[in-house]
């Protein structure tokens, strides 16, 4: 089959109008579960520091009758810190293309700062969530901070050769072994986390372990109705013997550790808070800094607790 003679095609006509969507479709996820989890505080120094304390071990406590008074071992406060970290992004749009008409958004300066904006979040809660230490910092290397995996000292399940980190003494944990994710692994943490005081309201983990941990079924008999054709197969509430908890995925932490955190415990330090600053014209072009300063701040590292070495 072909067109008859002389047809017009539209191979050949150059006044077409193009059929250019005026909507920019972007799927890229920009949850932060948990930058948004933590509180907000101030930091006044690039080396943000606060204080720990503990009580003494309950004990037995009697006394002889008219026994002279004996001041109790003092212990000090724990002071601890954590290194104020630099995120930025920078966009530079010419004249023209600021004036031109565009599809999908009125201003071309306008959507690429909306869109950095989103891609610092998404830099904020990889680096709060990683396994990384401290770093000071100097004129040729940034500061660094210490993120979750480096915060959680004492309630840890850990696979074989695994050791747990070190916040006072800067050092990172150490890997171990994998093996696979199971309810009795959880509860052994929790109880710790209980042990010493605290009270997780939140699981944060990875997408794999998401799916296994909506395998656990708590002692209890899941259930369904054929009346509503429909299968649950997720568990996003977690009753515990320590509390109810909340179950929350995160895109950006590293899969091989489930987080067991008391939320009123994480804060965000901002020694610069998050804004757009117009930087110098230096031709036919506009510049902005998006930036943030900012650092984890673990009021009390004993109030959570991780199952490391998952795999």
């Amino acid at each position: 089959m072909a067109a008859p003679s002389n047809t017009t095609l539209t191979y050949q006509s150059v006044g077409n109008r193009e059929d250019l969507t005026d909507v920019i479709y972007n799927i890229a996820p920009t949850e932060t579960p948990f930058l948004s989890m933590c509180g907000t505080t101030e930091a006044t120094s690039t080396k943000h520091e606060w204080q720990t304390d503990d009580l003494a071990p309950a004990a037995n406590n009697k006394q002889v009758e008219g026994d002279d008074a004996a001041a109790a071992a003092a212990s000090p406060t724990v002071r601890v810190d954590n290194q104020t970290q630099i995120s930025s992004k920078t966009v530079s749009v010419s004249g023209t293309q600021d004036a031109v008409s565009s599809a999908g958004r009125k201003k071309e300066l306008a959507y690429q700062v909306s869109k950095r904006g989103k891609e610092i979040k998404r830099d904020m809660e990889f680096a709060l969530t990683q396994n990384t230490t401290a770093i000071a910092g100097d004129s040729a290397t940034a500061r660094q901070l210490r993120g979750l995996e480096g915060w959680i000292a004492t309630n840890n399940s850990l696979g074989a050769t695994g050791v747990a980190p070190n916040p006072i003494n800067n050092t990172a944990p150490t890997d171990g072994t994998q093996r696979a994710f199971t309810e009795s692994l959880l509860k052994d943490v929790l109880q710790k986390c209980w042990n010493n005081g605290g009270d997780p309201d939140v699981i944060m983990v990875g997408g794999t372990q998401k799916q296994v941990f909506s395998t656990f079924d708590g002692g209890a008999t899941k259930q369904t109705d054929s009346k509503d054709k429909k299968v649950v197969a997720t568990v996003d509430i977690y009753v515990s013997d320590f509390g109810t908890l909340k179950v929350v995925p995160n895109r950006f932490q590293r899969a091989r550790t489930a987080f067991a955190l008391q939320s009123d415990m994480w804060e965000v330090a901002y020694l610069r808070r998050f804004k757009t600053e117009p930087l110098a014209k230096t031709g036919d072009s506009e510049k902005r800094m998006l930036l943030a300063e900012y650092t984890l701040k673990a009021k009390n590292e004993k109030s959570s607790g991780a199952v490391r070495d998952l795999s």
